[in-house]
C-alpha cells in the first residue's frame, strides 16, 4: 500500500524528513513531495500549507499523480476539550467543518447522510494497536475534530463547542478528509495539541509546535509499522 502522509506546515513535515529511506523530490502545483519508505512503507510525504483549499489541492494530487491508497493527515491542532492539555493527541475517528452550512454537503454534491466524514475503521483499528505498543508524550484520545478557517476566539469557541463538541480544530483536516471521501480514500488523522483554552501556547507556541510535531510524526511511524 502506498500511503500519503500530509501536514499543513513545513515544521510538521520536518520531523518525517529523516525517516524516509530512499527519498526523491517532485514538485508540482508549487509543492515538494517526498516520496520514499517509511519502515517498508511507500509513502509520499508533504506539507500543503495553511487552509482548506491548499490541503485540498494537495489531497487530490496524492491521489491522482502519486496513486496514493490512503491519506494520512498528520500534524498539530488546537486543543476545544477542557480534558486535553498540551502535547496531548487526537486521533480522528469523525471530521466536520465548522464553518460550511450543513446543507452544502447534504443536499448538494456529495449527498452525505451527514456532516461528518468519518476515518477509515482499519486504519483507526490500527492506530490503536500501534499506540499500545508505544508510550507518546501526554495523552492519546480518539474522536471527533472540526475544521475551519478562523482563529477561535472565546464565544467562536462556544458556539463551536455547542454545535459539534470537537476534541481540536484545525484548518485542514475536513477538507482533507472531503477529498478522500469522494474519491473513495481511507483517511485518518493524527494531531498533536499545541494550545488549549486555559494554556493558549501563544509564548512558547513555535516549540509546542516542534515538539508536537515529533510527537505526531512518532504515532505516525507506529500506525505505518502496524500496516506494514
Amino acid at each position: 500500500m502506498k500511503v500519503g502522509i500530509l501536514c499543513a506546515g513545513d515544521e510538521e513535515l520536518a520531523p518525517f524528513l529523516s525517516v524516509i529511506k530512499s527519498c526523491r523530490v517532485t514538485e508540482k502545483a508549487m509543492l515538494k513531495f517526498y516520496e520514499g519508505q517509511i519502515d517498508g512503507v511507500e509513502v509520499v510525504v508533504l506539507f500543503s500549507g495553511v487552509c482548506k483549499v491548499n490541503a485540498a489541492i494537495a489531497s487530490q494530487i496524492l491521489i491522482d499523480t502519486f496513486g496514493v491508497e490512503s491519506i494520512i493527515n498528520s500534524g498539530t491542532a488546537g486543543g476545544m476539550n477542557p480534558e486535553l492539555e498540551i502535547f496531548d493527541t487526537v486521533i480522528s475517528t469523525e471530521v466536520c467543518y465548522h464553518d460550511v452550512a450543513a446543507d452544502i454537503l447534504t443536499e448538494f454534491h456529495p449527498w452525505m447522510k451527514s456532516v461528518f466524514f468519518e476515518a477509515d475503521c482499519e486504519l483507526t483499528k490500527l492506530s490503536k494497536a500501534a499506540v499500545e505498543k508505544m508510550k507518546p508524550a501526554g495523552k492519546v484520545i480518539w474522536g471527533r475534530m472540526a475544521t475551519g478557517e478562523s482563529f477561535i476566539t472565546e464565544e467562536g469557541r462556544q458556539k463551536i463547542q455547542d454545535v459539534f463538541a470537537p476534541l481540536t480544530v484545525d484548518m485542514e483536516t475536513a477538507s482533507i478528509a472531503h477529498v478522500c471521501y469522494v474519491n473513495g480514500i481511507p483517511f485518518i488523522a493524527i494531531r498533536c495539541v499545541t494550545d488549549t483554552a486555559v494554556h493558549s501556547g501563544i509564548d512558547h507556541f513555535e516549540e509546542n509546535c516542534t515538539r508536537a510535531s515529533v510527537i505526531a510524526r512518532d504515532i505516525t511511524v507506529a500506525l505505518l509499522k502496524e500496516i506494514s
